[in-house]
């Protein structure tokens, strides 16, 4: 009886924290299979798997900029057991969607990021231009008149070329694309002049000659390109733009095992094996706590929402 009364006047949230997770962890992962947020989300969910000896099964819920998926998980019950996986589109699409099917800061627990990786500014190496400061004054010169291409609206790529358009004072054509692997396609013929590519992709064709980088969009030098500039040194002081990816719950998760799950997600980040596998593929691990995230969060939604406006985006 001792014990049971005990039980039952401890917090909800010790008693699930203490056997959590008791049964399967299902995992949403907002992009389709083989995109960078699902390459990354297994890695990461595979090493839960072991560290927590219960199966952490993906499942990828695509489309809609990732709020197909993240509505699935802000409906869910509040118990650890569905989990998101999602790229920085989870602080872009309050800005790029008029109408979502949740609330952002208000149905979702923060738990943890994972990792943040530059893009790269990459051209045809046929391209007589060498250096990003080249570049800014070949736009200066020609303005409205050089072909930069993105990956789409409200992408990554995209809120980046608008975020360097503004900081380096430049006007260019925008041409959108479906995804990377076609705006490669057109980079190779020459169809288009630029792109502000996700790094892990353009990696080998850089190292194979078949683009030329000309800086990396994070505040300092990628590990897996140290030789390429950032955009801040080659030209444009200040800049600084990364995709970043993170963990959530839904609103409500017990603050007890939101804590478990983000010590867990730093360990397994930090395991040498995984650590490997993400520098290889150009990403930097993230650490923080629950609190610092949700701050961090937040204050990206806020710079989002200013890009957006300063670059006249309208929501769909």
């Amino acid at each position: 009886m001792l014990a049971v009364a005990c039980l039952g006047s401890a917090p909800l949230g010790s008693v699930q924290a203490q056997g959590y997770p008791s049964k399967p962890v299902r995992v949403i992962i907002t992009f389709p299979p083989g995109s960078t947020t699902d390459i990354l989300g297994r890695i990461v969910t595979q090493k839960l798997s072991d560290l927590w000896s219960q199966p952490v099964v993906v499942e990828n819920r695509g489309g809609a900029g990732g709020s197909i998926g993240s509505a699935v998980v802000a409906k869910a019950a509040p118990d650890g057991y569905v989990l998101l996986i999602n790229s920085n589109a989870h602080a872009v699409n309050p800005s790029q969607y008029a109408q979502l099917p949740y609330d952002t800061q208000k149905d979702f627990t923060d738990i943890a990021p994972l990792s943040s990786a530059p893009n790269v500014l990459v051209v045809n190496p046929a391209s007589r231009i060498k250096s990003l400061k080249e570049f800014i004054a070949e736009a200066k010169a020609k303005p409205g008149q050089i072909n930069f291409a993105h990956a789409g609206s409200g992408s990554g790529t995209h809120l980046n070329t608008e975020k360097f358009k503004l900081a380096a004072g430049i006007d260019f054509v925008q041409v959108p694309y479906k995804g990377t692997q076609e705006v490669f396609t057109d980079l190779f013929g020459d169809r288009v002049t630029c792109y502000f590519a996700p790094i892990a992709p353009a990696i080998p064709h850089v190292r194979d000659g078949k683009l030329r980088a000309l800086a990396v969009s994070s505040a300092k030098r990628a590990a897996s390109l140290p030789d390429v500039p950032t955009v801040a040194e080659a030209g444009v002081p200040g800049f600084e733009f990364v995709l970043w990816f993170g963990l959530w719950g839904p609103a409500g998760l017990p603050s007890d095992v939101v804590n478990r799950i983000n010590r867990d997600v730093i360990r397994a980040l930090a395991a040498p094996d995984v650590n490997e596998r993400l520098a290889k593929l150009g990403y930097d691990t993230m650490n923080m706590t629950p609190q610092e995230f949700g701050a961090f969060v937040r204050k990206e939604i806020a710079d989002y929402a200013r890009i957006f406006k300063a670059a006249g985006i309208k929501p769909q």
